[in-house]
C-alpha cells in the first residue's frame, strides 16, 4: 500500500472517528492512538516500527535518529480540563528515550506536539502525589505539558495554530 493510500485512510478515519463522537458522545476505542501515530510520524520525521518492540512506537530519523519514541494521542474535548484528561499509560518499564503526545481538537486533526523526555517522565513519575496510578504510568495532559517542550508547530510553522497544508490529501 502506497503512503498516499495510508494518508487517504486515516483521512476518513478522523471524519469516521468525529462524526461518532458527534453522534454518541464517544470515542471509538483506539482510533485516537493510530491517528497520533501516523500524525507524529509524518510531521516529525520519524518511521514506524512494523513490529512493536514493546517500549516504542517509532524510531526516530532527521534530528531524531536512532531515538526510540513512544507515541501518545489525546483528542482535547471542549470544555473539560487539562488536568482532568489523561494521556494513555507509558510503558515504564521499557526501552524508550521520550514521548511524544499529540494533542487533536475535535476533528481529530492534530493542533499542538509536546515530546518529554525519558528522565523528566521518570521524575515526573517519581514525585507525582497519586503513587499509585503514577506507579502504573498514569499522567494527566496537563502534567505532560509542564515537563514536556512543543515541537510542533514551531514557531517557524503557522504562528495561527492552523495545520499546514498535508500533501497528498483533499479537503473534505
Amino acid at each position: 500500500m502506497s503512503v498516499y493510500s495510508v494518508d487517504k485512510l486515516i483521512s476518513e478515519a478522523r471524519r469516521i472517528a468525529a462524526e461518532y463522537r458527534r453522534a454518541t458522545g464517544k470515542s471509538l476505542g483506539g482510533i485516537s492512538g493510530e491517528i497520533a501515530e501516523n500524525d507524529a510520524a509524518r510531521l516529525l520525521d520519524l518511521e514506524l516500527c512494523s513490529e512493536r518492540p514493546g517500549g516504542y512506537d517509532a524510531i526516530g530519523k532527521g534530528e531524531r535518529a536512532g531515538r526510540k519514541i513512544q507515541i501518545k494521542g489525546r483528542v482535547l474535548v471542549e470544555g473539560k480540563k487539562l488536568s482532568g484528561q489523561r494521556i494513555g499509560q507509558l510503558k515504564l518499564d521499557q526501552e524508550w528515550d521520550s514521548v511524544v503526545l499529540v494533542l487533536m481538537n475535535e476533528d481529530y486533526e492534530p493542533v499542538e506536539i509536546h515530546e518529554a523526555e525519558r528522565a523528566a517522565v521518570m521524575e515526573a513519575v517519581a514525585t507525582a502525589r497519586d503513587a499509585k496510578r503514577s506507579r502504573r504510568g498514569a499522567m494527566s495532559v496537563a502534567r505532560f505539558k509542564a515537563i514536556s517542550h512543543q515541537v510542533w508547530p514551531s514557531g517557524d510553522e503557522q504562528a495561527d495554530g492552523a495545520m499546514p497544508a498535508r500533501s497528498g490529501t483533499q479537503a473534505d
